[in-house]
């Protein structure tokens, strides 16, 4: 499937730009495989970071722009990630990080190239639950800073997911919402009142 990456925001490029040149941020990262990168490291991938609110009583997910997140890449590996926020004086760099869902997110990217229909890749993420997804959003012309996944688009959890969602396994939102708002509702305690 071509994945129809969007364009980042030209501020949020900047600012993950500036504070890759910048030993101190770089440092204060303590990210041990940016630290040890041999040669220029460069931001690649732009995904846009929606975070899950709360699903409406129509099954409706209502989301909302968070960042954007940039993997960075040195020669022909990456070596880490940055993100950016969005503020009221608008896009500034957040943090630098590695770890699992790095590599998660990368091998999501390849497993998608699989799927028949064009999409525009995005990253959603549903912190009641810590889980991160690589959401497969089926209007490629769509403002990447809005929206909210339709029922068809694809949802695919990465490592680590939480237990009892098979990470890399593709959902179809439909499907796999309704598990993810059970799990974020609070249940009643036995014997509370009503």
């Amino acid at each position: 499937m071509p994945l129809r990456a969007p364009q980042a925001p030209a501020p949020a490029l900047r600012s993950v730009l500036t504070a890759l040149s910048s030993p101190t941020a770089v440092r204060e990262a303590r990210t041990p495989a940016l630290l040890d990168a041999q040669g220029p490291v460069t931001p690649e991938l732009p995904l846009p970071v929606h975070v899950l609110d709360r699903v409406t009583a129509e099954g409706v997910a209502a989301t909302r722009l968070a960042g954007w997140r940039f993997h960075l890449r040195c020669g022909d590996r990456t070596v880490a990630a940055a993100e950016t926020r969005l503020t009221p004086d608008g896009w500034t760099f957040s943090h630098f990080f590695e770890g699992p869902y790095v590599a998660s997110t990368e091998r999501a990217l390849r497993q998608a190239e699989s799927v028949p229909q064009s999409c525009q890749p995005r990253l959603l993420s549903v912190p009641e639950l810590y889980m991160l997804t690589l959401w497969l959003h089926g209007d490629c012309a769509a403002d990447p800073a809005s929206g909210h996944p339709a029922a068809t688009d694809l949802l695919v959890p990465l490592a680590p997911a939480p237990p009892g969602i098979a990470a890399h396994r593709p959902h179809r939102v439909a499907e796999l919402l309704p598990v993810l708002t059970d799990r974020v509702t609070p249940t009643r305690l036995l014997g509370s009142p009503a």
